[in-house]
């Protein structure tokens, strides 16, 4: 009699994949990595990986479809906050911490690369995308009203820009460079409020 499966070691095997796929697609690109080196660097033969993905692509996704409830999660305890401004920039520590990986940057290229070749991939990146816009939207509107950020700025299209910088910090991350400092910098000064008044 086949032994049931085990869900704990199904989802280890799976991550195991993923994290493999993480270092050798930031290393050698999609193309010029197989399934058999997937397989290898995950220490299972090429028909396990066959087991919990239908084809390499979906192994490709499966590193930003574990992104999108850690999205969630992150604009859920932001927006539970009363201060919007801080919890902002709270977001923009937390999404730039992720560049410090360094698989990010080889990532985020051979994401450019792929995703008007997977429309799946576009569907998952635009959905996570989608979240966060939702989170810093609602919270710049906040500040916004309390007096704390530039009342000049459209939440959305602010918000948009914000993301647009901490893409940007994994393009141009640097392994022994933490971005956080400047990207807190850049979107403080992006959103301060003005000043009245002229210094005498």
């Amino acid at each position: 009699m086949p032994r049931p499966p085990d869900p704990a070691r199904a989802a280890a095997r799976r991550e195991a994949v993923t994290a493999a796929a993480a270092r050798l697609f930031a290393e050698r690109g999609y193309e010029n990595t197989s399934v058999t080196d997937l397989a290898r660097a995950a220490g299972l033969s090429s028909g396990s990986v066959f087991y919990h993905f239908p084809d390499k692509r979906a192994v490709f996704r499966s590193l930003f479809e574990r992104d999108l409830p850690q999205c969630r999660e992150l604009v859920e305890r932001s927006l539970d906050t009363d201060d919007p401004l801080e919890s902002i920039l709270g977001m923009v520590d937390a999404l730039g911490a992720e560049a410090l990986d360094p698989t990010a940057p080889g990532i985020m290229v051979e994401l450019l690369r792929q995703v008007d070749r997977d429309p799946e991939l576009a569907r998952i990146v635009s959905e996570n995308a989608s979240v966060l816009h939702h989170g810093f939207a609602t919270l710049l509107r906040r500040a916004i009203e309390s007096g704390t950020v530039d009342g000049g700025l459209d939440p959305d299209e602010a918000a948009a820009w914000i993301q647009a910088v901490i893409d940007a910090a994994f393009l141009n991350a640097e392994n022994d460079t933490d971005p956080r400092p400047m990207l807190r910098l850049i979107v403080g000064r992006f959103l301060a409020a003005p000043t009245t008044g002229k210094a005498t």
